[in-house]
């Protein structure tokens, strides 16, 4: 009985997290749950795709992403894999190309060149 309910508030505790509800449990407590939190598995071809969907230059990407066009140019070679909250952001890019368009925003000649390209069309 003690394990059903376990993996009930499990299932709920997880439910909630997908669907963007604020929890407070350490991983401890999430770890108990049964509650997992995936590892992110981004490939070059995955880095590739995504900077190839949002149409920007190598450099471009690296200061939206805000790191060198170095790293990008190394992950899109199959040099270095990115890490840490780079992959978040890769992970979000990749489900939804338009979440950081605000950073571009931040670039007026990037902003000047997206409102020529829109007047062409």
């Amino acid at each position: 009985m003690r394990d059903t309910i376990k993996k009930a508030v499990g299932n709920t505790v997880q439910d909630l997290i997908k669907g963007g509800i604020r929890t407070s449990f350490t991983e401890k407590e999430l770890k108990e749950l049964g509650v997992a939190i995936p590892q992110i598995e981004i490939s070059v071809k995955d880095i590739q795709a995504i900077r190839g969907s949002i149409k920007l230059s190598q450099n471009v990407f690296a200061k939206v992403l805000n790191v060198s066009s170095s790293s990008v140019k190394q992950w899109e070679q199959g040099k270095r894999t990115p890490t840490g909250s780079t992959k978040v952001l890769l992970e979000l890019l990749r489900k939804n190309p338009t979440i950081l368009n605000y950073r571009l925003g931040a670039c007026p000649r990037i902003e000047l060149r997206m409102e020529r390209k829109n007047n062409l069309l």
